[in-house]
């Protein structure tokens, strides 16, 4: 018998119907994929599974362990609501509340739906942080959610979701903005835990080698229609439907022009440090310090993209940061003839101009207030005043244009009215509209499911040929490096191990710690 039965459910928000006649099914201890391109009703799918959609408008059936979900009452659905079933929600971040610690968070689900006493409720937490192997637990239970690195968060999380024993958990790309190897860990995880409780998974993820490595069946959804479900492995091998043979063929393509002779920028035994509280006593008289990135010494040609790579904590985005003179640092930076921090204010202005960036989420780093013509056109503001009103405008239209977005009445729009992939074009469309020589790019797809991250990685390979940008390409993914990168960088505890070509290190990697990363990604 299924424990989760799903039958003709249809979903609409007002008038518009976003999910047609939706039908499958979940059994004890089955793993359950629901895949497809952002907007396909992934997500609302399995949300309406625990009514947690109170603006939409549900038709169908949805039977949990043989009640109809869709005519309980508030209070029946509040017992099952974390008690039997759970969630993991897409960005831990977000979803954690910051005002709280992560032991109040998991012992608040306890006490509701357990019944224990804050005591009782403090030893389970700590117990459930240390099952998903948070270091540290009965330390880290007081920790707020910012103390915590990305793969801490998602397992407090994962923590959170399963304390009370649940029947079903839904897990929304759990592992989206993590590296490979905590990739591994996170899904190493999930499936002992399922082994031990009979936990049904229903997994919502765009990353097909996530699917392939996890998943007992899988179910593909296309604008709001399921159209293919069955067997991973015969789904995978043999898909039947064009829309999952189309996904299937998205891995990156590697499509890159070879770069000029030269050097455009050089980066001389730069090196962070980031200070430190001392333990104990000393602790009160002086302040210790954290190494994020050793001396490291590159240079990069135009038209040239250099990759780094490396786990959380290897100290890739410090690297990047101090390329940008964010944080401070020690060592030389030279773009041309120039220096960070050696002349006045008009060289550290030309300089942000000829280096600019493209931060990981674009939902965070483009203002809410501002319209996409306020945010491309900010730069022109600061960098070449001189322009008018129309010819500011003819920039930031040919900018969007530059990126795929020609549509002149996308410009009174903002940034929450666009998906992943377009607000992503638009953050390089600010970017690119100042004409910069290089352009940091920190994990500029881990967000995106795999259509929309082939058009992007499709679009800079193009910009890159057509303006000779040079690229320094901060990922964990391999498959980005691979389509993208004409050399690599591979950082561990601060310190870059290996780089070279990137045929070379990828084919052939010296390190084992390089290898490890590679089988990781396959």
């Amino acid at each position: 018998m299924s424990l989760l039965e799903v039958q003709d459910l249809d979903i609409r928000f007002g008038q518009h119907a976003v999910v047609h006649k939706a039908s499958f099914s979940l059994k004890a201890g089955e793993k359950l994929a629901l895949v497809g391109e952002s907007g396909s009703g992934k997500t609302v799918t399995a949300l309406s599974c625990l009514r947690l959609l109170e603006a939409a408008g549900l038709e169908g059936s949805i039977r949990f362990a043989g009640k109809e979900v869709l005519a309980m009452s508030p209070r029946e659905l509040r017992q099952i609501r974390g008690g039997e079933i759970s969630v993991i929600f897409q960005e831990p971040m977000t979803a954690l509340n910051p005002v709280l610690s992560i032991g109040r968070q998991i012992m608040e689900s306890l006490q509701l739906h357990k019944g224990l006493d804050a005591r009782a409720a403090r030893r389970q937490a700590i117990a459930a942080l240390e099952r998903v192997g948070i270091p540290e637990p009965a330390r880290r239970i007081d920790s707020y959610p910012h103390q915590l690195s990305g793969g801490q968060r998602q397992r407090a999380m994962i923590a959170m979701a399963l304390a009370c024993d649940p029947k079903i958990l839904i897990a929304d790309e759990p592992t989206t903005a993590l590296d490979v190897t905590l990739r591994l860990q996170i899904l190493d995880l999930l499936e002992e835990l399922r082994r031990e409780r009979d936990l049904a998974v229903l997994m919502i993820t765009h990353d097909l080698n996530l699917v392939r490595r996890f998943a007992d069946r899988v179910a593909v959804m296309e604008k709001g229609r399921l159209v293919e479900q069955g067997d991973t492995s015969k789904v995978m091998s043999t898909p039947e439907h064009p829309y999952t043979r189309r996904l299937i063929d998205s891995r990156p393509q590697r499509q890159l022009a070879a770069a000029a002779n030269g050097c455009l920028l050089r980066a001389t035994d730069l090196s962070v440090h980031y200070p430190q509280t001392l333990p104990g006593i000393a602790g009160w008289f002086r302040k210790g310090r954290f190494c994020a990135v050793s001396p490291t010494s590159f240079d990069l040609a135009p038209g040239e993209t250099l990759g780094v790579i490396g786990e959380s904590g290897s100290g890739k985005t410090s690297l990047a940061l101090a390329l940008l003179d964010l944080i401070p640092s020690t060592g030389r930076v030279a773009l041309g003839q120039q220096q960070w921090r050696q002349g006045g204010r008009e060289t550290e202005r030309s300089l942000r101009k000829r280096i600019q960036v493209v931060f990981q989420d674009p939902l965070s780093s483009l203002s809410p207030r501002l319209t996409i013509e306020q945010i491309v056109g900010e730069g022109l503001e600061i960098h070449e005043p001189r322009l008018n009103a129309a010819e500011r405008r003819e920039r930031i239209l040919a900018a969007l244009a530059d990126v795929g977005l020609d549509d002149q009445s996308l410009l009174a729009r903002y940034p929450h009215e666009f998906s992943g992939g377009q607000r992503q074009r638009i953050a390089i469309a600010r970017a690119l509209i100042l004409r910069p020589q290089v352009l940091i790019l920190d994990e500029p797809t881990s967000a995106l499911d795999v259509t929309i991250q082939q058009q992007v990685l499709a679009l800079l390979a193009e910009l890159q040929r057509r303006y000779r940008i040079a690229y320094v390409l901060v990922t964990h993914d391999i498959d980005v490096i691979r389509a993208m990168a004409h050399r690599v960088l591979v950082m561990k505890d601060s310190r870059v191990i290996e780089s070279g070509p990137v045929e070379t290190v990828l084919a052939q990697p010296r390190e084992p710690y390089t290898r490890r990363l590679i089988e990781a990604a396959a």
